[in-house]
């Protein structure tokens, strides 16, 4: 049921945003992580022969840059088969989009690619949608298509000091810890903790940079809602 509303919501918002503004341009996170990465790994990182998979990857904006920068290959998932359309048309155009597949598909179902065939991870804001027990096999999953070595770039949400979070997971309870069914969109989601975050990645990754929004309260007042970025390496 989850599932068919978070469909049924995307679709509509990328046919015509009510809620969101999506953007067709790449997110500042993303090219902060990718300067990091250069710097870590070295400017080659990012080479034409490499794989990105970016998991939830809406309207393809993310991948569709690192294939316009890097001419890397990639996969691209997403739910909504409107954000599918978009980031293929899109690719369409591009000069080397031809090496970019954009699928209708769940990330709480299995990955449908080979063991250790993906390089680099892109999760940006996503896998909070996923239930308790499909978050334990997408992490797996993560873990089983990335290469030796492999990145994975993680955005999602923190419970630390957002009160609204708290009040959200106090009031809309989904019936799992640290998650609520959002007012508006009528579909579930879950927010982290550094402990849940420890516990979900830490046997198969390491984690390599952490970095906490601060702008959830302006004045004391709570303002929008936190989020928290990690990279990680597989092990």
């Amino acid at each position: 049921m989850n599932e068919k509303r978070l469909k049924e919501f995307w679709d509509k918002e990328y046919k015509k945003p009510e809620l969101f503004e999506i953007s067709d341009g790449v997110s500042s996170d993303l090219q902060k992580f990718t300067r990091w990465a250069k710097k870590e790994y070295g400017d080659d990182v990012f080479r034409s022969d490499i794989t990105v998979l970016d998991a939830g990857c809406g309207n393809g904006r993310n991948l569709l840059w690192m294939n316009e920068g890097f001419r890397v290959r990639g996969f691209g998932y997403d739910i909504s088969e409107e954000a599918i359309k978009q980031a293929q048309a899109r690719a369409s155009k591009q000069k080397w989009g031809s090496k970019l597949t954009f699928i209708t598909h769940s990330i709480g179902q299995d990955i449908p690619l080979p063991d250790e065939s993906v390089d680099v991870v892109l999760d940006m804001m996503a896998s909070h949608f996923l239930k308790e027990i499909e978050r334990e096999r997408y992490i797996k999953e993560l873990h089983r298509v990335l290469k030796p070595q492999g990145i994975l770039f993680f955005k999602s949400f923190y419970g630390k000091g957002d009160k609204h979070a708290q009040d959200l997971i106090k009031n809309e309870s989904a019936g799992e810890h640290n998650a609520y069914i959002h007012p508006k969109m009528k579909v579930y989601e879950y927010v982290w903790t550094d402990e849940a975050l420890n516990k979900a990645f830490g046997e198969q990754f390491i984690l390599q940079h952490k970095e906490l929004s601060h702008q959830h309260n302006i004045r004391g007042k709570p303002n929008k809602r936190r989020s928290i970025v990690c990279y990680y390496e597989k092990r």
